[in-house]
């Protein structure tokens, strides 16, 4: 029986021998395409090739790709565990054909890795086709029928309809038809009593699709008809996991090998074996799966955040605890210390999984025991919830109150329903799912973009010359108008263009289109599919007139200075701290730098210094700029070129090299270190577990920095009459203030003892109870609290001290009552509550001392006599 690692092996074997490029997964984590987070499908490094912004660098390529689905048609993450065959993270199996080989070759090939080379019985396949549309005037697709007629029986091959059959790549963009392959795993005697064409489609577990095979030859417009693909594209998919179940006889992904190894050190971990309770075996399904798509996220760049994908990968790690803690009777962090069987069975196929493994490890670790602390806070916040529900005899929480514990504490709805199930009570689902969705359309109003056609005026792909201009003549390819959040704007693409488009953590380039005829200003400039997009507020009146781009040269001369220095910083931050130290992330603007890199504790204020003083060196050094434009990558890491995780590299790349500073980089770049200048860290912070942030300046905006510093000295200096040494003179003041307000407590106590001394003289006895009542303007409000309490001491448990007080023009109210007062049903809070309406204020407190503070000073006498009364001492 062959092993996951010899079934990847073997696909790429057999497609290299047809001719195909291997090349390697892209990164999970998205970095340049607005529409998407994740790799969810293989083709998606590809798409710049699809779309025609890029020419492909081989016609034929096959590879293994890391994806990962959370939401949509294909999976669903709360289902995620409890069946066979639904993963968050997953590999995808491909072999792509740009304008050469079509359907054809792609269906002979699969029937022949399928039957001849892996050895599937024949019998178990089936292929769909399209069906056609007539709406869109499509036929059925005949061709690639025919083409399955060689190898399978008519009563194999099933049509299919557009939902099923007809792959888009989104609204707009290439389309076309596609054959899926399914094989019937289901036992002879279930086959005998259905047939297996009658379970295609039908979310049969064991009848399943392993295959996808693509025929893009259209492209959809924004008004939804459909033109020919100049150049025809094949893209396959097969779901790894889906495969090796059948390869290995298996009912289920999580039998097979891919799985079984990290759900067995679950079980161990756990103290039960897999397969004795069905709840416990979707737990540690749940976690097996959840910890490929945390760690890989991680080695790809993405940390567990807030926001966007980072809330993605941290709602992923969450549910994965959750279920470890309710299930599987893990209360502390476990799921770390699952790391090295993960490393052990992918590692090989992944080699970034162990280069990671500490960072991974930490992250998860902090990630884990953060979730746990909260766990206990909803179900403590839940447990109140349902005790005020039965309070007013209840047995069902509001949906509000379960979205509430969902949205702002991560408590999974799931939980919050398991634990109302264990006490008889339910929650509103339906008005739930109403905060869900309003909460879901806000973020769709927040992101929608309305974008039309793009409109072509001549065929071509960029080609970006900003490395040596910072101006060029050019002229418009095509453009097309985008609608966001009330706003229009352009997107412009140019066949040749200056400017640098936002990538590598490098905003942007600004400037100006100009022509004959007007100068239109680009606002920005961004990359999408690899194709550098203009934003203007503007469309050219004459979009086929030649003009000139023209890049704000300051403000790429700041971002040169600041990308350079980076570059600088990491090699320094290695020096200082350590081979471990890696890159997590950056952004370059014209006004400073930030660099996120992998350490595990503060850096100190004298490693900060070390770090700043190398790299100063460095540019006083005035290191000239060393530029390898376009190496084979072995070449690269031959010159020790370091590669940042996360990022996908081409077989050629771009090397950036200051000395013995050597980095794979595409921004733009000093023409020697001291360009520059100097460089000042303004701060140091954590950022997530194990990644840490610099932030900092260079060139002329120290200059500005060190100005402010000047100029805040010169006026320290002159609030000291200009003493020679400041720092004496500071802590010479100090020492003087000290001794003052040592003085002013001692008077202040002498007083506070004083007027404690002139009330206790004005006691009077109200009912058995020692009332104490004072009123007067200027008192510190914490002189009254102290004055109170002494009180207390002093009139034992059957007292009553109300004080009526004003300080700084604004009216407050106190109020001290006796334990027996107390005792005797009297709440201070409720007193200074009520009475403090007569001061337009509120406030509160402990039953037996409470404050409120109000905007009224007329009415500090009534709210007096209010306490009194609502007391029964007036």
């Amino acid at each position: 029986m062959l092993t996951a690692n010899e079934i990847r092996d073997s696909f790429k074997s057999f497609f290299e021998s047809k001719g195909h490029h291997i090349v390697p997964s892209a990164p999970m984590v998205i970095k340049d395409d607005p529409t998407l987070m994740f790799t969810n499908a293989g083709m998606n490094q590809f798409k710049d090739i699809i779309l025609g912004n890029h020419p492909a660098q081989w016609k034929r390529v096959a590879d293994s790709q890391k994806c990962l689905r959370v939401s949509g048609k294909h999976n669903d993450l709360e289902e995620v565990g409890h069946d066979t065959y639904h993963h968050t993270m997953f590999e995808m199996l491909g072999n792509w054909s740009f304008g050469d080989y079509f359907k054809k070759e792609a269906i002979s090939w699969a029937w022949e890795y399928l039957v001849d080379v892996l050895k599937l019985n024949p019998d178990n396949l089936y292929a769909t086709v399209f069906e056609g549309s007539p709406e869109e005037g499509l036929g059925r697709d005949d061709e690639a029928a025919s083409y399955w007629e060689q190898f399978l029986p008519k009563d194999h091959i099933i049509n299919g309809n557009k939902h099923d059959n007809f792959w888009e790549m989104g609204d707009t963009g290439p389309c076309g038809p596609c054959s899926e392959i399914h094989i019937d795993l289901r036992s002879d005697e279930e086959k005998s009593q259905v047939p297996g064409r009658d379970m295609v489609n039908h979310d049969h577990p064991q009848v399943i699709e392993i295959w996808n095979l693509v025929f893009m030859q259209f492209n959809r417009k924004a008004d939804g008809s459909l033109e020919d693909l100049p150049a025809r594209v094949i893209d396959t998919g097969m779901g790894f996991e889906r495969l090796c179940m059948a390869l290995q006889g298996k009912t289920s992904n999580y039998d097979t090998d891919v799985f079984q190894p990290m759900i067995q050190a679950i079980a161990a971990m756990a103290g039960t074996p897999y397969g004795a309770d069905p709840q416990k075996d979707v737990a540690m399904r749940v976690v097996a799966d959840h910890i490929r798509t945390i760690a890989f996220s991680i080695t790809d760049g993405q940390l567990p955040g807030n926001a966007k994908a980072g809330y993605v990968i941290r709602r992923i790690l969450r549910r994965a605890v959750r279920y470890g803690y309710t299930f599987l009777g893990q209360k502390q962090a476990f799921m770390y210390k699952l790391l090295p069987v993960l490393i052990q069975e992918m590692g090989a196929a992944y080699p970034e999984l162990n280069e990671q493994k500490e960072l991974i490890g930490k992250v998860m670790k902090e990630e884990e025991e953060a979730f746990l602390r909260t766990l206990e806070t909803g179900i403590r916040l839940l447990d109140k919830t349902m005790a005020d529900a039965k309070a007013a005899g209840k047995t069902e929480i509001s949906g509000k109150d379960a979205f509430t514990l969902y949205d702002t504490f991560g408590f999974p709805l799931d939980l919050t329903e398991l634990i109302l199930r264990e006490n008889g009570m339910t929650a509103d689902i339906q008005e739930f799912d109403a905060e869900m969705q309003q909460q879901k359309q806000r973020a769709r109003n927040a992101a929608a973009v309305e974008t039309g056609d793009w409109v072509t005026l001549k065929e071509g792909t960029t080609e970006f010359v900003g490395y040596d201009y910072t101006e060029y003549e050019t002229s418009i390819l095509r453009y097309r108008q985008v609608k966001q959040k009330n706003q229009t704007l352009y997107q412009i693409v140019l066949d040749k263009t200056p400017f640098y488009a936002e990538s590598g953590g490098q905003v942007g380039d600004t400037g100006v289109l100009v022509s004959e005829y007007e100068t239109i200003e680009v606002i920005d400039t961004k990359k999408e599919n690899n194709l550098p997009i203009h934003l203007t507020k503007k469309l050219p009146q004459h979009p086929e007139a030649p003009m000139m781009a023209c890049v704000d040269a300051d403000k790429r001369a700041a971002c040169a200075a600041n990308h350079s220095c980076t570059h600088l910083l990491d090699e320094a931050l290695r020096q200082v701290l350590g081979d471990h130290v890696q890159q997590k992330g950056s952004l370059v603007t014209p006004d400073s730098l930030r660099f996120d890199f992998s350490h595990f504790q503060k850096v100190t204020d004298e490693q900060l210094r070390e770090v700043e003083h190398r790299v100063n060196a460095k540019i006083r050094a005035n290191i000239p700029l060393t530029e390898y434009r376009n190496i084979p990558i072995e070449e690269a890491r031959q010159l020790g070129a370091i590669a940042l995780f996360g990022e996908k590299y081409g077989d050629h790349v771009r090397v950036i090299q200051f000395g013995s500073s050597v980095e794979f980089c595409g921004g733009t770049h000093v023409s020697a270190t001291g360009c520059i200048g100097m460089v000042k860290i303004i701060s140091e912070s954590s950022v997530a577990a194990g990644v840490r942030r610099i932030e900092a300046l260079t060139g002329a905006k120290v200059e500005e920095m060190l100005d402010g510093f000047q100029d805040t000295m010169r006026d320290l200096r002159a609030l000291f009459n200009n003493a020679p040494d400041l720092k004496t003179a500071i802590h010479k003041y100090i020492d003087e203030n000290a001794g003052l307000k040592k003085q002013i407590e001692e008077f202040v106590k002498e007083k506070e003892a004083q007027l404690k001394d002139k009330l206790l003289q004005g006691v009077r006895e109200v009912h058995g109870v020692q009332l104490v009542r004072f009123e007067a303007p200027m008192t510190p409000p914490e002189t009254v609290k102290n004055i109170a309490f002494q009180l207390r001491g002093e009139l034992g448990d059957n007292f009553c001290f109300v004080a009526g007080t004003l300080f700084e023009g604004k009216p407050m109210l106190t109020v001290m009552l006796g334990e027996k007062l107390v005792a005797d049903g009297l709440k201070a809070g409720a007193l200074v509550k009520e009475a403090a309406k007569l001061i337009q204020g509120g406030g509160g407190g402990q039953p037996h001392f409470a404050t409120a503070g109000g905007k009224n000073p007329d009415g500090v006498k009534a709210a007096v006599d209010k306490v009194l009364e609502l007391a029964g001492l007036l």
